[in-house]
């Protein structure tokens, strides 16, 4: 932050590319471990058509934020994800009201 120049795009990201599976599945993972009542949390992912303009993968190339500047990422996805999932356990008090009005049905499909 110090160090970039104005007017500079500097992309952040670790150099973790996963599939949205991967990352669906590491989640249930996770909670499973963390609340493992309702578990196992694999069994409740659906498989449904794409969506019209879904992302096969999502990548950042962070080259120049890492050769420009120095910065390096100070976390694995692993580690990154798990701190994340357990910050949202830990505060529902955040999120919870994002949920209501949402009945849980699928977003983004054509009209």
């Amino acid at each position: 932050m110090r160090a970039g120049l104005p007017g500079q795009t500097y992309n952040v990201g670790g150099r973790n590319e996963r599939t949205n599976l991967y990352v669906v599945q590491t989640i249930c993972d996770l909670l499973d471990e963390f609340r493992p009542d309702g578990a196992p949390r694999r069994q409740l992912i659906g498989y449904v058509a794409d969506r019209p303009g879904h992302d096969r993968r999502y990548a950042i190339d962070a080259s120049k934020l890492e050769t420009d500047l120095g910065w390096r990422a100070m976390e694995t996805f692993e580690t990154g994800l798990r701190k994340t999932v357990r910050w949202y356990i830990d505060h529902p008090n955040w999120w919870g009201p994002l949920r209501k009005g949402y009945a849980g049905e699928r977003l983004g499909l054509p009209q």
